[in-house]
């Protein structure tokens, strides 16, 4: 995906990666001047850690986040919030993100249509609407 849309990213988790330079809403512009839509879910995933913010506690955050969202089969995720908090003196923090996704219709399919689809790369560049 990342690459039909010259989109600058990172691999990050198994078959994820990471998009930068990027907020969901210029992500947004790029994704619909391709003929795409972006789907933005309401319901929030948090997960929360013991200690303060750190690389390697955030991304253990993401892979419990990842978990938890994988079952529903969208093909991208939005980070909204990484908080620190304390509580009786201790550190802890909270990451928050939302389930997003891309395709071409603008009804967004059903998750077993989202779990028996091609793969991101081949309908991105398939003949049913490659980006131009």
């Amino acid at each position: 995906m990342a690459e039909v849309l010259a989109l600058e990213s990172e691999p990050y988790f198994e078959n994820w990666s990471m998009v930068k330079a990027h907020d969901g809403f210029t992500l947004d512009d790029k994704i619909h001047a391709a003929g795409w839509n972006f789907f933005f879910l309401a319901a929030e995933v948090k997960v929360m850690f013991f200690g303060a913010i750190g690389a390697t506690k955030v991304r253990e955050a993401m892979k419990r986040i990842l978990g938890k969202v994988k079952q529903q089969n969208f093909n991208c995720l939005e980070v909204t919030g990484i908080e620190a908090k304390r509580f009786c003196g201790m550190p802890y923090a909270t990451v928050s993100a939302h389930s997003r996704h891309i395709q071409l219709g603008c009804q967004l399919d059903v998750i077993e249509t989202r779990r028996n689809g091609p793969g991101d790369a081949e309908w991105a560049t398939g003949p049913a609407g490659g980006i131009p």
